[in-house]
């Protein structure tokens, strides 16, 4: 494994490290200190992520994806982003509900505690996804540099070598960029996580409005396919990171929406101002 990886490279993913733990961290601090939310909501978030997203899931994948109907799925970009869209949507929003209704039941007279749930939410997604990659990356990156990876490579099975190889060479030859892009994606997806979470949380609140469930599935199972399908038809990373913008702000109208017709004013004006 030849070459070095450039120092901006190193650079931006120790940004992005760092931004995928401190802007969840910011956000716990944020919503508990000046909307008065419980800290509770924000670790349940983390649970529900990493239970139905990461864990049931993940498993559902494993299962349907390996099956025959499974290979025309993954040979099919549009049905792989319509599955892999209402995958997400089911376990993400049904995971919210279902934490609202049981464990947090007792937290829904304070709205902020929605926020705080997004917050949770969206940012064990950030650390695990990105954090926890970029920690890899760079150590792999400072091993590369200072010659020490062969001492690594020399006990490594040939599929893990394989593997490694791969993300060798992406450190060594892909833009910079594309390693502070990932946390600008993060961002757009925590805001999703809180917007999702507040449209989820009117729904298990008023039994009235439990139809805003099924409406956030939706919302989430098309910001997911329509990244997928984007993703599929163009390598561009400003495309890439414009459509998940655009939708980030475009749900979270929508949740502002929601929020404002249904809480009492005097929670909206708190819960919704800028300091």
């Amino acid at each position: 494994m030849t070459g070095q990886v450039p120092a901006l490279t190193i650079i931006f993913c120790v940004i992005s490290c760092i931004l995928s733990f401190a802007i969840p961290i910011a956000l716990l601090l944020y919503y508990r200190i000046k909307k008065h939310a419980d800290i509770l909501p924000f670790f349940i978030g983390c649970a529900v992520m990493l239970i139905f997203a990461l864990i049931l899931e993940s498993i559902v994948h494993s299962i349907v994806l390996n099956s025959a109907s499974g290979q025309k799925i993954r040979d099919n970009i549009w049905l792989y982003a319509l599955y892999g869209g209402m995958m997400a949507g089911l376990f993400e929003e049904t995971g919210r509900f279902t934490a609202f209704k049981t464990v947090l039941r007792k937290k829904l007279d304070n709205d902020a505690n929605a926020l705080m749930y997004g917050a949770g939410h969206g940012g064990f997604e950030a650390m695990v996804l990105l954090g926890f990659s970029m920690i890899s990356n760079i150590a792999t990156a400072t091993m590369v540099n200072n010659g020490t990876l062969s001492a690594v490579t020399a006990t490594l099975p040939e599929e893990s070598l394989t593997q490694l190889q791969a993300v060798v060479d992406q450190l060594i030859t892909s833009s910079p960029y594309l390693y502070i892009a990932g946390i600008i994606e993060r961002i757009f997806a925590i805001i999703l996580q809180i917007s999702f979470s507040v449209i989820v949380w009117y729904a298990a609140k008023n039994g009235k409005k439990i139809w805003l469930w099924p409406f956030a599935v939706l919302i989430h199972a098309a910001v997911d396919g329509i990244m997928a399908i984007v993703m599929e038809y163009t390598s561009s990373i400003a495309v890439t990171e414009a459509v998940i913008g655009i939708m980030a702000v475009l749900t979270a109208l929508g949740a502002v929406r929601v929020w404002r017709s249904n809480a009492v004013p005097a929670e909206a004006e708190e819960a919704l101002q800028t300091d």
